[in-house]
């Protein structure tokens, strides 16, 4: 890609984006000078879109009106509220939307699919993860290898970058996967890790563990709604991800769950059962025999939190206006003008973690200050002191994520300006 340095040739680009109005469909917090903050942590934390503050207000008055009777004769009624979101969610992850579901958080997602998709025995019990995964993910794992009775120190693999590399070699998961497949159950590998941006080969670790006998899953808190996903052409078991990131459903919102259809009348294997999940022709008759509803619907366990899901909604209106193939186009033309400024500007004061081909990362890129602790910390809070809103992961990454609904090339400009005098104040 062709990039030139300067404010000017940040302006032009913004002012041919296709998908520049968008940015003022969401709320852009403010510096106390009244200006925008240059906001690049929505793989943290997404922006509301203003769409929200609608879509909860009518909720909110349908309760007030129709209290229990909105479970029916709302404009949505909630008893099938669900039912909204499908369409656009599975759009985002390539999937049907029967292989789909709005449900619960992104954790219990996965413990809900581990209980019917890890299935441990004495010559198969082995899970293979990522190093580092995300602490929600390793937790859970090691609490479901030690539920079923095995040690983690011997059923838990990790594969993680070589030494002095800063991401996960895939032929390194692929000898793992050739040398251990045979005592693996699971898979359960990122779309995208969390800490260094990286993206991984999905359909290939697919073909690759079904080809040695295991389950594979995705934890796509990273990846949905920031790069191109096809879940269903993949021939995934299942995936799980959460709506706060890059889906902007507001902070704890409800998650997802992609389940394949092959799967879809899984009736007699294991599941933690609940109501939610009992076919809705006799829902409601209150029997005592679980009768799942056939795909991803069938793993539900309660009742749907109306007024988390209504941010979705909203969000999800947002993506199928935008369309990904817009969205990953502009920003992987982002994302490598950032790449770009970090050279020409900071060169050798900043190392960049993520993957420098496009192929391999989304919207984000992990950045490590050169230097001591210290230095490191320093810069970071000179960013947030000076209006530059991205974070900082354990132990030496800032994460700045350059989102392309919202975020413009005059933001890269800036933000690469302000951590460029950051260092400088801090040599």
């Amino acid at each position: 890609m062709n990039f030139e340095n300067g404010l000017d040739f940040a302006r032009t680009q913004d002012a041919a984006d296709p998908l520049s109005s968008f940015r003022a469909r969401f709320t852009i917090p403010k510096r106390p000078d009244g200006t925008d903050l240059i906001y690049l942590c929505g793989n943290s934390l997404g922006l509301q879109p203003k769409a929200a503050i609608a879509l909860v207000h009518e909720e909110l008055e349908a309760w007030g009106t129709m209290a229990v009777g909105a479970h029916f004769a709302a404009r949505r009624p909630w008893v099938s509220y669900p039912d909204h979101l499908a369409p656009a969610a599975a759009a985002l992850v390539g999937a049907n939307p029967s292989e789909v579901v709005a449900m619960n958080t992104l954790t219990v997602n996965l413990h809900l699919m581990m209980v019917s998709f890890y299935r441990p025995t004495a010559a198969r019990h082995k899970v293979l993860i990522e190093r580092p995964a995300f602490p929600s993910d390793r937790y859970a794992v090691e609490s479901q290898i030690r539920f079923h009775g095995f040690d983690p120190t011997a059923s838990l693999i990790e594969v993680g970058p070589r030494h002095d590399e800063s991401t996960i070699r895939m032929e390194d998961l692929e000898a793992c996967i050739r040398a251990e497949g045979s005592t693996i159950a699971l898979l359960l590998l990122p779309g995208v890790n969390y800490y260094n941006g990286q993206v991984f080969d999905m359909a290939e670790l697919v073909r690759l563990g079904h080809a040695k006998g295991c389950m594979v899953g995705f934890d796509l808190a990273h990846a949905v709604g920031n790069i191109s996903l096809r879940l269903h052409d993949w021939n995934t078991d299942f995936a799980v991800w959460c709506t706060y990131k890059y889906l902007n459903g507001g902070p704890g919102s409800i998650a997802g769950c992609f389940v394949h259809e092959r799967h879809r009348d899984w009736v007699d294997k294991p599941r933690l059962a609940g109501w939610w999940g009992h076919d809705k022709a006799s829902r409601f008759q209150m029997g005592r025999d679980f009768n799942p509803i056939p795909g991803a619907e069938g793993w539900q366990v309660s009742n749907a939190p109306i007024l988390s899901m209504a941010p979705v909604l909203a969000s999800l209106g947002v993506f199928e206006e935008a369309g990904m193939r817009t969205l990953t186009a502009k920003s992987d033309r982002l994302t490598s003008y950032l790449a770009y400024l970090v050279r020409e500007e900071l060169g050798a004061s900043v190392e960049i973690l993520t993957p420098s081909d496009s192929a391999q990362r989304g919207c984000q890129l992990s950045l490590r200050v050169l230097g001591t602790r210290a230095d490191q910390r320093r810069v970071f809070e000179a960013l947030e002191t000076h209006g530059v809103v991205c974070d900082w992961r354990e132990p030496d990454v800032i994460r700045a994520a350059p989102v392309p609904l919202y975020n413009r090339f005059e933001d890269v400009f800036e933000f690469v300006g302000v951590l460029k005098r950051a260092l400088a104040s801090n040599a």
